[in-house]
């Protein structure tokens, strides 16, 4: 941006407001997200404090919050250093007590002072007390005692007055936007400005802020997001593809190999995917499906008509254990070459295949990251399959085609996504969906224990492996710490491999990849039955004869979570359960979840469900707490407002594509405040 950009004061370093300086932001930084102007202005209140409510003392309720107007009576000094100070005043109804646990401010406050005190009431021994008041003025003073106060998360070392005044600098810097919203909806909806609402929000003056002021920043927010992401995905419809055509040659032997008829929800899903392969555009394609749907077969069809074409295809899987399993499962399927590369490839044996990938020799090919490194070219690269990549942003699923002159992207999930995920993360791609499970799949019997019948659990356990089974012992989250979790996965595994011996693996995050990958391979054979873990075995290990999974503290775990870790049972013949292992004592919330997961195995109902009880924290992966990206709304509360959103972003481009209408150059500074520079970008590149 040029220096006479009237935003750029938005962008600049928090050091640039008064009284800010670099300790003071680091602090404010933390609270906020940000170290810039724009993150502490976009910093929203949890609540406010009112603080109109101005009784007697004598009619004072305790457990609220009043201001007193007051006359001192005297300080009673603390006798030691243990003991508070005490200012006792008075009104003509009573007396009460300002209690202080470190008081400098005497000669401010001498007897016979009028003050104004505001805090939250308490009664102690009959008397009623204000501890460490939040405001203390002199009544002649009394327009610094803010009516209505917002309550900002705050960080340890910060005082709320920093970050008021902070806001208060950064609103003075907001220039006068033009109105990028249509005159109707605001008068439908009796939205203010968008300078009048952050004003309300942030600097409320005599009332608390109505729902409509945040509505209004909410809708902004929205809109942003879902013009820049219809602004990249004309972007990518715009990009010439070409067409791939098969006559099912390879696809038949396939299927026959396979040997089950594709499900319903397969047949359409793949009949979607044809349409883009045969189409002249690019394909970008979201196959969202439950544990065990079917998308690899979908995914196999796909790659097979881009061979049926002539050109290449290749699925990247984000652990080696999963491309491994990808490749044993096309080997079998497949009536073409199918190779692997992954990190451990290496030597003449990856040499020569880099040779065959770029001279063709090799139609389909499996693997990790290691696909998309700039020393693999490929002959014609015309299908890129991306398989449980929820954590790739917008850019990075835009780019991973980059292989091929013309590459197809198609992008797989197993954990089913809410509708306000869909919009807000996954916007700018087609959206295919497969429900239901294919034949010969058990239904997973999920029960609940208290951690207290531990003892007949193991004893159940142990019945399972001295008939051959197999079982997954999945340890706790612990905190928002993985060596914690790891510190507890082996504890336990220390305890059951006492009490089961060999039979007995451990698998987390903390192993090198080859000793983790050798655990998981170990339990795939068979030579350890019992394989205790963290969330690693979330997805991508696929053991059709293990049919037991314990989740041990499953109350600290998401809905989603939940439910991909049961899918990981249930991929054989033989009955499959899942055992969900709890405190004794539950929050209301996490018994509603457990129960919900006991009682259903729909994984978008139970997607739903979680998305509204956590607000979108942990679905699309561990250790993703909170709202999916938003800072001035809430996806859940604002939910109706996204899908506005969407079809104005919709409306607002078929009219005008290219942002130059009086709205539209409104809407590009909307976009500007918002940081969506991929659209920008592509609005200034034409």
């Amino acid at each position: 941006m040029e220096s006479t950009d009237p935003l750029t004061p938005l962008f600049a370093s928090l050091t640039s407001l008064r009284g800010i300086g670099p300790a003071v932001a680091a602090s404010v930084a933390r609270a906020v997200g940000g170290d810039r102007v724009i993150d502490l202005l976009f910093h929203m209140p949890d609540s406010y404090l009112d603080r109109r409510n101005r009784p007697k003392i004598a009619a004072a309720r305790p457990g609220t919050v009043a201001t007193l107007a007051v006359e001192v009576v005297r300080h009673e000094r603390p006798a030691n250093a243990r003991q508070p100070w005490r200012i006792v005043v008075k009104d003509e109804t009573g007396t009460a007590e300002l209690v202080f646990f470190k008081f400098t401010r005497e000669s401010q406050f001498p007897p016979g002072a009028k003050l104004l005190v505001s805090g939250k009431i308490d009664l102690f021994n009959g008397r009623v007390t204000i501890p460490h008041p939040d405001h203390l003025v002199p009544l002649e003073q009394a327009e610094k005692l803010p009516a209505i106060e917002p309550v900002w998360p705050l960080t340890a070392g910060l005082w709320p007055r920093q970050l008021a005044a902070g806001i208060a600098q950064a609103i003075a810097l907001l220039p006068p936007f033009p109105e990028w919203h249509d005159g109707p909806l605001l008068k439908r909806e009796q939205w203010p400005s968008f300078l009048d609402a952050i004003k309300a929000v942030q600097t409320p003056a005599i009332e608390i802020p109505p729902p409509k002021m945040r509505a209004r920043l909410a809708y902004d927010e929205f809109l942003a997001g879902q013009v820049a992401l219809a602004v990249v995905r004309g972007r990518v419809r715009a990009r010439p593809g070409r067409p791939l055509i098969g006559d099912s040659h390879l696809r038949d032997v396939a299927l026959q190999r396979f040997g089950f008829t594709p499900t319903e929800a397969q047949a359409q899903a793949l009949k979607e995917i044809d349409a883009d392969l045969a189409s002249p555009r690019r394909m970008l394609r979201l196959l969202q499906g439950d544990v065990g749907s079917g998308k690899t077969l979908v995914a196999i069809m796909a790659m097979l008509r881009a061979v049926e074409a002539g050109a290449q295809a290749a699925i990247m899987a984000p652990t080696e254990v999963l491309a491994k399993q990808h490749h044993r499962t096309l080997s079998r399927l497949c009536p073409v070459p199918v190779a692997l590369l992954t990190g451990s490839v290496k030597g003449r044996e990856r040499s020569k295949l880099l040779r065959d990938l770029k001279d063709g020799t090799i139609p389909l090919v499996v693997g990790t990251h290691a696909l998309f490194q700039d020393a693999v070219e490929y002959r014609d690269l015309a299908l890129a399959v991306i398989d449980e990549q929820h954590r790739f942003g917008v850019t990075q699923r835009l780019t991973l085609g980059g292989k091929g002159e013309q590459t197809d992207v198609l992008v797989m999930t197993a954990t089913p996504i809410p509708r306000t995920l869909l919009l807000t993360n996954w916007g700018e791609m087609d959206v295919s969906r497969l429900t239901g499970k294919p034949a010969g799949r058990q239904p997973i019997r999920t029960t609940l224990h208290s951690l207290a019948t531990l003892p007949n659990v193991l004893d159940a356990i142990a019945r399972r492996l001295d008939n051959g089974g197999q079982v997954y012992w999945v340890c706790p989250l612990v905190a928002e710490s993985e060596v914690l979790d790891v510190a507890a996965a082996e504890q336990r595994y220390a305890e059951l491999h006492a009490r089961f011996g060999d039979v007995v693996g451990l698998a987390h995050g903390q192993q090198t990849t080859e000793a983790r990958d050798a655990a998981l391979a170990r339990f795939v054979a068979g030579t350890t039955r019992l394989l205790v873990a963290t969330t690693v075995v979330e997805v991508g290990v696929d053991v059709p004869t293990a049919s037991v999974m314990v989740i041990e503290h499953a109350e600290r775990f998401g809905l989603a979570q939940l439910h991909q870790l049961r899918g990981r049972v249930g991929r054989g013949a033989e009955a499959s359960f899942c055992l969900l292992l709890h405190e004794d004592w539950v929050s209301e919330t996490a018994r509603r979840r457990l129960t919900m997961l006991r009682d259903t195995e729909d994984g978008f109902e139970i997607a739903d469900e979680d998305f509204r009880l956590r607000g979108g924290g942990d679905l699309l992966g561990t250790r993703q707490a909170g709202q999916p990206g938003f800072r001035l709304a809430d996806p859940v509360e604002h939910e109706p407002l996204l899908h506005m959103a969407h079809r104005d972003a919709a409306v607002l481009l078929s009219r005008d594509p290219g942002l130059t209408s009086e709205r539209g150059r409104a809407v590009r500074v909307l976009l500007r405040l918002f940081e969506r520079t991929a659209a920008m970008k592509t609005l200034a590149s034409g």
